[in-house]
């Protein structure tokens, strides 16, 4: 069972009280935006780009290429896979699944994951915006609320404000299904899309096969937003844990080094599990820490992503 402290709402990174969208974008657009700039040299494509629907030629199949894109009648023909080259759409419109269930809340009390997810979120919508394409927001916690696409700097205030709003609570407190989260993206997203999903993927079994259907139709980031305490507690003696979704609570000593290695075991034993259902659905993970720099963060995912495209 995953333990979680109680949801908060995320203070201002200044102290001076709640953070509003405004603070929030013009303090991304400084620190975290400008650097992402410089190290992707203004080409927004290079993070997330969509794929064009422009046939333009045809070639023999390399590995790593898209299955999706093999031409059978030319490689029935030919004897040889071929694939079909397109080009690529400047203007591309961007799902944000995002994911703000009560596990969202654990973290420092300035950085919770809660927040890190506002963060990337805000960024990928004024980096898209910027470049002229259309983005929207489904947000999940009890239930699903959702920002219809759009473009332009207000649009990108409106999904921040979405998210900093505190997230509705349910009478009772249950485990996250993820699956109602990538349910709403399916029947949302009509036409090729670029469709990033932002979760700890903390989540009840059964959401691969959406995430699944999803790749199938849409070009897919999976973004994985954790803590390190998740996997290792710092040694502070006897304390109670709370599972935030199910308000469980057990006491645990966690100078027990014992106790530590079945938590690392445990914490190692889900990412795999993960990691491996993720590449079955037929996306990569990838993971933003809440100690991680955001720009190292995003220009690591960049990275990744041209590499699994050449």
């Amino acid at each position: 069972m995953d333990r979680r402290p109680a949801l908060t709402a995320s203070p201002s990174p200044t102290g001076t009280g709640p953070l509003t969208a405004e603070a929030l974008l013009r303090r991304l657009e400084w620190r975290v935006v400008r650097r992402l700039d410089g190290r992707l040299q203004g080409d927004y494509r290079t993070l997330f780009r969509g794929t064009g629907v422009d046939f333009t030629d045809l070639r023999e199949y390399t590995p790593g290429d898209d299955l999706r894109h093999l031409d059978w009648n030319v490689t029935a023909r030919m004897d040889t896979p071929y694939v079909r080259e397109y080009v690529e759409d400047r203007e591309v419109t961007c799902w944000l699944l995002l994911d703000r269930s009560a596990s969202m809340g654990f973290g420092p009390v300035d950085r919770q994951k809660s927040l890190v997810v506002t963060e990337v979120a805000t960024t990928l919508a004024h980096v898209l915006s910027r470049g002229g394409n259309r983005t929207g927001a489904v947000l999940f916690d009890d239930g699903v609320d959702v920002v219809p696409p759009g473009q332009g700097r207000n649009h990108v205030l409106r999904i921040a404000e979405s998210l900093l709003r505190p997230p509705s609570t349910g009478s009772a407190r249950t485990t996250t299904d993820l699956s109602v989260l990538l349910k709403a993206g399916l029947g949302l997203a009509r036409r090729r899309s670029l469709v990033v999903v932002v979760s700890d993927f903390i989540s009840q079994p059964g959401w691969e096969r959406h995430l699944s259907l999803l790749a199938r139709r849409h070009d897919v980031v999976a973004i994985q937003v954790v803590d390190p305490r998740e996997s290792e507690l710092p040694a502070v003696g006897m304390v109670y844990v709370e599972d935030a979704e199910t308000g469980e609570q057990i006491f645990v000593d966690t100078d027990d080094p014992v106790f530590r290695e079945r938590l690392r075991e445990a914490a190692a034993e889900r990412q795999q599990a993960l990691l491996a259902a993720a590449q079955r659905a037929g996306t990569q993970v990838h993971t933003v820490a809440t100690d991680e720099d955001l720009v190292r963060a995003l220009a690591r995912i960049s990275h990744l992503r041209r590499q699994q495209r050449r």
